[in-house]
Order: structure tokens, then sequence, then C-alpha cells
């Protein structure tokens, strides 16, 4: 799957698709946010969760650059080794 399929599918079918196909990295927890990082092929995406509901908000996705800046350096060796 390419970012630009992935992009156009609905909310819900996104969803779906990282839980059944994406690899789960790492998260970042704040007060009043919870985002989960995930590898589907050769881009990353974000689920990102209201705290207080425990529901999903909002479903990010992108190739790289400074979203990944909040995540454990870890990430990146394993997509040099990986990808």
């Amino acid at each position: 799957m390419t970012l630009y399929e992935f992009n156009i599918l609905s909310f819900e079918e996104k969803q779906a698709i990282v839980h059944d196909i994406g690899i789960f990295l790492d998260n970042y927890v704040t007060t009043d946010i919870r985002i989960n990082c995930y590898a589907i092929d050769k881009f990353f995406v974000e689920l990102v969760y209201n705290s207080e509901f425990n529901t999903i908000t909002e479903v990010r996705s992108f190739k790289c650059g400074h979203e990944m800046e909040k995540y454990s350096p870890d990430i990146f060796k394993y997509f040099k080794t990986n990808l």
C-alpha cells in the first residue's frame, strides 16, 4: 500500500488498515493526548487518542520528518536496517 492509497481511505478504513497490517513502533504520551506510531510499508501512521475518553480522534500519515522527533531514536535504527 502506498501513502497515497492510504490517504484516500475513510477514517474507519484507515484505522482498520493500521490495526491489520501496521507495525507498532512507539507511543508518545502527555496528560492530554496519546499517540501510537505505526509503520506501513514505507510510511508512518499516527493514531491520535483522546486520553480522557480513550477514543481515536485523528489518523495522521507521513513519510518522515519532524513528526518523528518525539519518538525514541531506536525507531530510526529499525528503519535503517529493515527498509
